[in-house]
């Protein structure tokens, strides 16, 4: 049996305007420097739909740009019903928002949500929410996201290799 790598990645947050699409940036940069951007579809969405249309939060903008990247025209939206089938991964920013997603979720997608960090082998963290804080919040966010954007990608390429091979991976 051949085992599929994820293709698909969607980050959730509460309000989809600090972590998540600051998350969907990193990432995207981590897999741009591995030359696999092509491979991976990613996105981000919120667990609620207050900022809907909106840019992320300025200090989200600002963090990403001191980085080299730019998430300034990222939209937020909610997540949405299809958004279980779209997608391979679905990562909760926080326990909080995996409960949301979980409850949220078809039985069948389920398994297919997980506690970013966690993800990434940083058992029991979550990326706390920056909202209330300052801009130092964002930049401690911004480095947890990095160490385990860098992570989850060594991972998934090795499964994207192996499946490119033609053999399976067991590294996930």
């Amino acid at each position: 049996m051949r085992v599929e790598p994820p293709k698909s990645i969607l980050f959730v947050c509460l309000g989809n305007i600090c972590r998540s699409p600051l998350a969907e940036g990193v990432f995207r940069d981590v897999l741009a420097t591995r030359g696999l951007e092509h491979r991976f579809l990613l996105d981000s969405a919120g667990t609620g739909g207050w900022h809907a249309g909106s840019a992320p939060d300025p200090r989200s903008i600002e963090i990403a740009a001191r980085h080299g990247i730019d998430i300034s025209s990222q939209q937020a939206r909610k997540v949405a019903l299809d958004d279980f089938s779209r997608f391979d991964l679905i990562f909760g920013m926080d326990r909080s928002n995996v409960a949301d997603l979980k409850a949220t979720a078809p039985h069948e997608a389920r398994e297919r949500i997980h506690l970013f960090l966690e993800f990434a082998g940083d058992r029991g963290r979550e990326v706390p929410d920056p909202y209330y804080g300052g801009s130092e919040g964002f930049a401690s966010v911004y480095r947890m996201i990095r160490d385990a954007s860098e992570t989850i990608a060594t991972r998934l390429d090795g499964r994207v290799s192996a499946s490119d091979s033609g053999h399976a991976s067991s590294t996930m």
